[in-house]
């Protein structure tokens, strides 16, 4: 703003109060705390804010989440350290506004029309003729030129230095709003910063401070929350999130703090009469708006409105942002499906956001006290099967639909293969966190679904923590559609009794009966591999109890490496042999006809090889199948009463003004002395100009040769 980058200098008080002034007020201070602020910005955009502190610990582990937190970087722009820099920024500009501003307004005033003959022989464009008329005709006449121009211009006579007679001064300027940029630039930084203070939670942490406010860290109803964490519904300034399920209405937003949460009490209360979503066909929403009706707490008077993205709606100078949108206490209908020995079926009712107690529901897999939480109900689920085929190859225990498909994005999300976007249905969230304490979350898909080789499996998908991917169990479709044929299978698999038929029904049918020794061998071998398959047979510590991975186990125990290959092939031919027997025999005690040796028959079977195998590390005794649901959408406002979004539109607008000024106008003087000569008059002409441009040196050119009839020269005398 100024050419130093010195501060105010006091000439009174303590030598560090004069040198804090002065440091306060310099150019360079400004600077550094605009590096501070940029840095800091980056931090705020870069970081998530004002996440749970849970996901900081899992992205970034421990440490660097504690570190994260005791800076606030978590929430930079309301950190207190924020606010101070933003403060001290809004006192040393105002300082410097306030030293250099006198003396711009003065040089604008000014048209240093006494300037010497001396000082304009030493400017860099200076110019000298010889001119026919007197010196006040000429002056007169230069200086009207001038005005024509567009320059302001003053006359000045004056005695001349070198001799009797008095000579004339032409001094002209132009582009004097260039000074004028300074001065609004700098100011825009000051109102923005204001503006900034004002709409920031420096108001809040005030009332907090002086007001004996605190936030609130616990649960249960906002009614019951006491008055220390509610703020006032004349409270200036505020931004907080207000969520209101369709059919209800809510007058408190939420101030997230870092150690809990403030309760903004409204002058309304907003109620949320439909909410409105509309997808693109890759699943992601397109449009979400809210019809809603304000109610004034005070009038009763009812207000209907529709707030959508971009298109707030405004009320007593608060504005209702559209946010996002949430469930709104969805209705679920579950039935346990049994992924363990001993457990039973059973259904349960919930609503998103709430849990229920389950007792004594597994046997003794899962005997213990569970609490089933509902996270989440997602009505579309829009997946990429480009491709799927060879999805079958892949590990069973990860099936990762989202992996599946950002494995196909390149760079700027070019695909290297053709889309094939499919909705695959709803699909339900839950946790199950035994007595410790202790959840896993679970994500389950509505209906079965067809990733590409021609079986349809239900995703039962398990994760430990927020920050892994789901990791997905496939339960193959029966002919009916539903997962009854896997369950029946499972629990006739852990049953000895029912294993024993069905080897004895699969050696029938492999072996003449004249033929009692070999039949006998067979009946061992496929009793063996389906009780090891079963996980009936004891394992080695560390060792899988039941599955292919168990197969594979005893054979390299029992076998010698020489003979498994082939042993393998007869003992897995065996496998699935008493399997198909298996499933055949629960068919037949469920009153089904049995399943035709068919291609169909043949996939299902080799799917459920796989899910019988990888359900021995399913981690909990029952997986819960969505039935039905009710869904009542949530939308979530941003509710806000911003004094300062004027003045930092304000403060914007200077800015522009002030960036323009400054890189585009150009302020240039002119001087003319005319001192007397004998057969006219001596004209000395000088230009200067804040920036030396080549423009500069053209108008300098022109001006002489039209004002004086002169070819300039530059240089020093």
């Amino acid at each position: 703003m100024s050419e130093t980058t010195q501060g105010v200098r006091v000439q009174s008080g303590s030598r560090a109060l004069r040198a804090g002034v002065e440091l306060l007020s310099s150019m360079r201070f400004a600077i550094s705390l605009l590096t501070v602020i940029c840095i800091a910005s980056v931090i705020g955009t870069v970081l998530k804010q004002h996440e749970p502190a849970v996901n900081y610990v899992n992205q970034f582990g421990p440490f660097w989440a504690e570190l994260f937190g005791a800076l606030q970087l978590n929430a930079v722009y309301s950190a207190w350290w924020f606010l101070l820099i933003l403060a001290f920024l809004v006192v040393s500009t105002s300082l410097c506004i306030a030293r250099n501003t006198p003396k711009f307004l003065s040089d604008i005033k000014s048209y240093k029309e006494n300037v010497r003959e001396q000082s304009l022989r030493a400017f860099h464009h200076k110019a000298e003729a010889a001119l026919a008329e007197g010196t006040e005709a000429e002056a007169r006449r230069i200086g009207g030129m001038l005005a024509s121009g567009g320059w302001k211009v003053r006359l000045q006579q004056r005695d001349t230095a070198a001799g009797p007679g008095t000579g004339w001064m032409v001094a002209a300027k132009a582009g004097a709003a260039n000074k004028i940029g300074y001065i609004a630039a700098h100011s825009a930084i000051v109102l923005v910063c204001v503006g900034g203070l004002l709409d920031g939670d420096l108001i809040v942490r005030a009332q907090m401070l002086l007001g004996g406010k605190t936030p609130y860290a616990g649960g249960g109803l906002i009614a019951d929350v006491k008055p220390e964490h509610r703020l006032s519904e004349r409270n200036p300034t505020f931004r907080g999130n207000l969520v209101v399920a369709e059919g209800t209405q809510s007058g408190t937003a939420i101030l997230n703090q870092s150690d809990g949460v403030l309760l903004q009490e409204l002058p309304f209360a907003v109620e949320l009469k439909k909410f409105i979503v509309e997808h693109y066909s890759t699943g992601m929403p397109k449009l979400f708006a809210s019809e809603i009706i304000i109610h004034d707490k005070a009038t009763g008077e009812k207000t209907p409105a529709r707030v959508e993205v971009n298109h707030p709606a405004s009320y007593k100078g608060i504005e209702i942002y559209q946010s996002s949108f949430d469930d709104g206490g969805s209705l679920l209908k579950l039935r346990a499906v049994p992924m363990a020995p001993g457990a039973q079926p059973f259904d349960v009712e919930g609503v998103v956001g709430g849990s229920t107690q389950l007792t004594n529901k597994g046997g003794a897999a899962g005997g213990d006290t569970m609490t089933l939480e509902f996270t989440a109900l997602r009505t579309i689920n829009v997946e990429n099967f480009a491709g799927a085929p060879n999805m079958s190859g892949a590990d069973v225990r990860k099936v990762d639909l989202r992996e599946s498909v950002e494995s196909r994005l390149g760079a700027a999300n070019k695909t290297v293969t053709k889309k094939e976007l499919r909705n695959v249905g709803p699909s339900v969230s839950y946790k199950l966190r035994d007595a410790a304490g202790q959840a896993r979350e679970y994500h389950n898909y509505m209906l079965p679904v067809d990733t590409g080789d021609g079986t349809p499996v239900f995703l039962l998908g398990v994760r430990e923590a927020p920050s892994e991917p789901f990791r997905y169990l496939r339960v193959p479709a029966d002919d009916q559609g539903s997962m009854d044929g896997f369950v029946r299978m499972r629990a006739a698999l852990a049953d000895p009794a029912a294993r024993d038929k069905a080897v004895r029904r699969y050696v029938a049918q492999a072996i003449e009966p004249s033929r009692r020794e070999l039949a006998e061998q067979l009946s061992q071998s496929a009793s063996r591999a389906l009780a090891v398959f079963a996980g009936a047979m004891p394992a080695a510590p560390g060792k899988p109890t039941g599955g292919l991975q168990a197969i594979s186990d005893f054979m390299e125990a029992n076998v010698p490496e020489a003979e498994r290959s082939r042993a393998g092939e007869v003992l897995i031919r065996i496998l699935n042999g008493t399997l198909f027997e298996l499933v055949q025999l629960t068919r037949e005690n469920a009153g089904l006809k049995p399943l035709e040796q068919d291609d169909r028959t043949r996939a299902f079977m080799t799917q459920a090889v796989l899910s019988l195998s990888d359900a021995v590390m399913y981690p909990a005794p029952m997986a819960f199948e969505l039935k039905d649901f009710t869904q009542v959408q949530a939308s979530v406002f941003q509710v806000a009463r911003a004094p300062g979004k004027n003045i930092v539109y304000l403060g914007c607008a200077l800015l522009i003004l002030g960036v323009f000024a400054m890189l585009y106008i150009r302020e240039r003087r002119v001087w003319v002395w005319l001192s007397p000569q004998e057969q006219g008059s001596h004209a000395l002409m000088a230009l200067s100009t804040n920036r030396k441009t080549m423009d500069g040196d053209k108008e300098f050119v022109q001006l002489a040769q039209k004002l004086i009839g002169a070819q300039p020269h530059t240089g020093h005398s």
